[in-house]
């Protein structure tokens, strides 16, 4: 009994001393399995998606904002029309007491480089607002439910600090229209963008700001009053616009007394705000690599072209042959575009620059706005011009027209699909219509082009003398500018009027 009684002793201590070993051998292999997954998620870290780090967003601009509307130049309708907004933060009493609300958001949409991120930024400076910034692709991830959770905790900061301002720049990289084909994560997190700002507390003061170049691709439910109530175009500036946005970024600049801003506000059409401070930084830059006190009109001329035309280069391989036709396509351009008045002719050069052996730069005198059919069609034949000088002169055409037929097709294209300028009738085609009745439209596209360049051929051979005189000094000189030009045409004497 007793010897019975020792072996279940023994056999229970042995046990249970194996069960010890056997717990701890498993928790030994548990924590080096887990030392191993740390080891790997630190050398592999796009294995698993890390939520709680990828949530800077919610801080990041959180700053003391001082950009206000002093900094914002050539965009007065624009802040005249969001001083109402500013005034609603900074005085929201006496319009609850009106009944009105604020507006939830505001959308700023056009081309790139306009200001639409500076403006956003003033707004915020204006009221003192806490400034929330994210792009629309940062909430952007393959790890479905992370982009909806950056939404709410990005609009929960905003709650917590109000006022506060929430800017989403290149908000269609979320707010893209839904269909069946699109992402699910996508569509996920732009619900839950539209559930914040419908639903959040109207007692908070806040606003989204967003901003985008493609209006038409963002979902019919983000632009919807009780969202973006107001949808504010902010486009390429005016002369006028111009001028104000050239002081700004010239008023830290030491200038010459040749430089006349005005002038080239008048030489910039077209051209954004980033482009026209681009190019008052570059004037400043070639001041500088000239070893010259102050900015000289020659700077902002040699920026101008650097910065439409590119980089020249200093020492082209050029072949003499090929340097003799883009001197002769190039006089073509500018001859049919003085003839035919477009736009005025600012110089003509065949010195390399970029990945082009010559241009011609040209700038209507004035802002317009509407242009007629005939004026389409010249501009069409100016752009075909260089490559009907080179059949003219040669008998022959080179590869040098692919831009120039690239921008003539697409003005025609518009003109028959856009403007209904074709022989199709006054309507407006969608790309359906077009997927659909392709060869019918680019049998019009041929037409608006043949047309074109038979009046540019037309021209040219009317005018062949004064042709071969630009041409020839193109080959001396290598740049000719608009003095220059009036000189040779002054020479023989035309009649130059062929826009009738």
């Amino acid at each position: 009994m007793f010897t019975a009684f020792m072996f279940s002793r023994y056999y229970t201590y042995m046990g249970s001393n194996r069960m010890k070993i056997l717990y701890k051998c498993t928790f030994l292999l548990a924590a080096i399995g887990f030392l191993m997954y740390i080891i790997r998620s630190k050398s592999r870290p796009q294995l698993a998606p890390s939520i709680l780090s990828s949530e800077n967003l919610a801080n990041k601009d959180k700053n003391n904002n001082n950009t206000s509307f002093n900094n914002v130049a050539g965009l007065e309708e624009i802040k005249e029309e969001l001083q109402e907004t500013i005034d609603f933060i900074n005085n929201s009493n006496k319009y609850r007491r009106m009944g009105a609300r604020i507006p939830q958001g505001v959308l700023f949409y056009g081309p790139p480089g306009t200001g639409k991120t500076l403006l956003a930024k003033a707004v915020a400076g204006e009221t003192k607002s806490t400034f929330l910034y994210a792009s629309g692709s940062e909430f952007v991830e393959k790890y479905v439910g992370v982009g909806a959770k950056r939404v709410r905790t990005l609009f929960e900061k905003a709650k917590k600090e109000a006022p506060s301002i929430i800017f989403i720049d290149e908000i269609d990289a979320i707010g893209t229209r839904r269909n069946m084909d699109s992402n699910n994560e996508k569509d996920q997190t732009l619900n839950q963008l539209l559930v914040e700002m419908d639903g959040f507390n109207t007692d908070e003061t806040i606003i989204v700001i967003g901003a985008t170049n493609r209006l038409d691709l963002l979902d019919e439910a983000l632009l919807r009053p009780g969202r973006f109530d107001r949808h504010i175009y902010v486009g390429n500036p005016n002369m006028k616009a111009r001028e104000q946005i050239l002081e700004v970024h010239t008023k830290n600049k030491p200038l010459d007394n040749t430089v006349n801003i005005l002038d080239i506000a008048k030489k910039t059409h077209g051209l954004s705000g980033a482009d026209l401070a681009n190019i008052a930084n570059e004037a400043a830059i070639i001041a500088v690599r000239n070893d010259r006190p102050r900015v000289s009109i020659d700077h902002f001329n040699a920026a101008i072209e650097r910065v439409l035309a590119g980089l020249e280069i200093k020492n082209p391989t050029v072949l003499l042959k090929e340097k003799r036709t883009v001197s002769v396509h190039e006089a073509g351009h500018a001859l049919v575009s003085k003839i035919l008045k477009i736009d005025m002719v600012q110089k003509i050069s065949i010195v390399p620059r970029g990945q082009t052996l010559g241009y011609v730069l040209r700038f209507p005198e004035d802002d317009r706005y509407l242009l007629t059919k005939q004026e389409l069609m010249d501009k069409i034949s100016a752009f075909l011009a260089g490559r009907a000088a080179e059949e003219l002169i040669f008998n022959e055409i080179t590869t040098g027209a692919k831009d120039d037929l690239d921008k003539a097709t697409d003005l025609a294209r518009k003109m028959v699909c856009d403007y209904g300028m074709g022989s199709l009738g006054h309507m407006a085609m969608d790309e359906s219509y077009v997927k659909h009745n392709y060869d019918i439209i680019r049998v019009e596209i041929e037409n608006l082009l043949d047309k074109g360049y038979q009046s540019a051929l037309k021209i040219l051979r009317e005018n062949r003398d004064i042709l071969n005189h630009i041409s020839n000094t193109l080959m001396e000189e290598e740049t000719i500018d608009s003095h220059q030009l009036d000189k040779i045409f002054e020479t023989y004497k035309k009649p130059i009027d062929y826009a009738t």
